[in-house]
């Protein structure tokens, strides 16, 4: 008997992952409810990932596999590329070196059907040197009234775990390719700022998250910080149209943007936690405590006032690391012994 085929076609951008793309495909070739069109954007990798995508053809059928080659452009183009060649309704997302369990299709295709949503996605298992750990997205979800105010802060739904509308993407542009990190942050953002935006996340761990050295927030930690701070003010004006005040949802984002970098490298704290305060400086000295735009006489006074405040968290690091300062001082022969 034929397999039921859902009108979904998967997007995975591939990046060198000739070692991985089989066990991504694999993991799609054994979901219960088999997605119909599977599409993989080789972005100019320098192994034979091309050939592993195509040797799983037959495991996958009666699914159309397609197999496309490009330059490199980055995650963002891949997965635009693939975007303008599917032909389903329906879009998820996997990336090369990830993995689906069994039933992800099946569940998300349920819940997108019952509720009409414009985006589900749920839990993860993220694949970890002591085993699986599940990851509870579902939580922050739930967190507060707004579910989006949820997502502008701490962003807490995982590519691998999306389904979503193509006409949705489309219309907003699909991913921007001129940023380097977060894209799909940005573009979950993009499809789901207007108030009538219907999304849900469902407490399930139905994909397997494998870290990838390369691509981590440690080895790409200033640029991801240079595009989660663009994409915290892109959003402003959807803040403002849910009547959220700007200047603490903005800062509350900054300070998570930061913190992650913290964890990620610990030895940079210091420096990460000055930037954190020039950057808040910035977003108060533009924006009032009401979201709207501050008056020029009243930017001068919080430049001044913020100008203090920077001053005040400087003598107080002083102070703290005094001990420091005075044996550089004595190195130097300043110390007035």
């Amino acid at each position: 008997m034929p397999r039921e085929l859902a009108p979904v076609s998967v997007v995975i951008p591939a990046y060198n992952a000739e070692a991985s793309i089989g066990r991504a495909l694999e993991s799609i070739a054994m979901q219960t409810l088999l997605p119909a069109e599977v599409i993989v954007v080789d972005d100019g990798s320098r192994d034979a990932t091309v050939d592993a995508a195509r040797a799983m053809q037959a495991g996958l059928e009666p699914a159309r596999l397609v197999v496309i080659t490009q330059s490199n452009g980055g995650a963002g183009a891949a997965r635009n590329r693939a975007i303008a060649e599917a032909t389903q309704p329906y879009l998820a997302f996997l990336d090369a070196d990830d993995e689906w369990l069994p039933e992800k299709m099946a569940r998300s295709m349920d819940i997108m059907r019952d509720g009409d949503f414009v985006l589900v996605a749920h839990d993860y298992l993220d694949r970890t040197p002591a085993g699986d750990v599940h990851v509870d997205c579902r939580r922050r979800f739930e967190e507060g009234d707004d579910p989006f105010l949820s997502l502008y802060l701490k962003g807490y739904i995982p590519s691998i775990s999306v389904v979503t509308r193509s006409s949705a993407v489309i219309a907003c542009g699909g991913f921007d390719e001129t940023l380097r990190n977060a894209q799909d942050f940005d573009l979950w953002l993009k499809l789901l700022a207007a108030p009538g935006a219907r999304f849900t996340l469902f407490g399930e761990a139905l994909a397997r998250y494998h870290h990838d050295a390369a691509n981590s927030i440690m080895s790409h930690t200033e640029r991801r910080i240079a595009c989660c701070r663009e994409i915290a003010l892109r959003y402003v004006p959807a803040l403002q149209q849910r009547h959220v005040p700007v200047l603490p949802a903005v800062c509350r984002r900054l300070f998570y943007v930061y913190l992650e970098a913290m964890r990620a490298k610990p030895a940079g704290s210091l420096g990460f936690g000055l930037r954190l305060i020039a950057d808040a400086v910035a977003v108060s000295v533009r924006y009032g405590f009401g979201g709207a735009a501050m008056t020029p006489r009243f930017q001068t006074v919080a430049a001044v006032l913020s100008g203090l405040w920077i001053f005040g968290v400087l003598a107080g690091y002083a102070a703290q690391y005094r001990s420091y300062f005075g044996l550089i001082l004595r190195a130097l022969g300043l110390d007035g012994a």
